[in-house]
């Protein structure tokens, strides 16, 4: 099997480019993307049970990973949420699925966002992970739009091994991420 499209180009391409642009001593400084995790929290699930199952048919369907639910770590009485109650779904990727899903993000789902101009660059946690949220889960061609019941939105992370934020974005940059401008110290 071969790696994936974007692999190969992170590794043919990015690498000696960053390594150049950012200065490094060695290939092994230059930052790289470790996992993405996907969230999709679903308040309502409190009172639609339905809604977990759906969900996590419909991110196993975009990631082409097996979704998992996430439970309540605590009671809260005015959201009528228990303890151990499943209140969302969440997928991690690494390896061949990370890059494959990062690809068909960058080129296909996102441009099918309505009045797209690129995503915020003001996303960074600071150390070095960007987070992006998206509003419906329809922009995926996985998804139809016959079978959806109720749009949903979602968290993706884009997790790196770097600390700081500007070469986490010279890297989703490098790798395809369509920012709207630069305005990182």
């Amino acid at each position: 099997m071969t790696d994936p499209r974007l692999k190969e180009k992170y590794l043919k391409e990015i690498i000696p480019t960053l390594k150049e642009k950012m200065q490094y001593k060695s290939v092994m400084q230059v930052p790289r993307l470790k996992k993405i995790c996907i969230n999709q929290g679903l308040g309502a699930a409190v009172t639609d049970k339905k809604l977990i199952e759906v969900a996590i048919e419909e991110l196993t369907a975009i990631t082409g990973q097996k979704a998992v639910p996430t439970t309540a770590k605590k009671a809260i009485s005015n959201f009528k949420v228990r303890k151990g109650m499943p209140i969302g779904v969440r997928v991690t990727l690494r390896g061949k699925k990370m890059y494959e899903f990062f690809d068909r993000l960058v080129t296909v789902a996102l441009p099918r966002v309505r009045d797209f101009r690129g995503v915020s660059e003001k996303s960074f946690d600071g150390k070095g992970n960007y987070t992006l949220g998206i509003r419906e889960q329809v922009i995926f061609f996985e998804i139809s739009m016959a079978k959806v019941s109720k749009v949903t939105g979602m968290n993706i992370t884009f997790v790196t091994n770097t600390k700081s934020d500007k070469e986490a974005y010279e890297l989703l940059r490098a790798l395809g991420m369509p920012f709207k401008d630069l305005n990182l110290n």
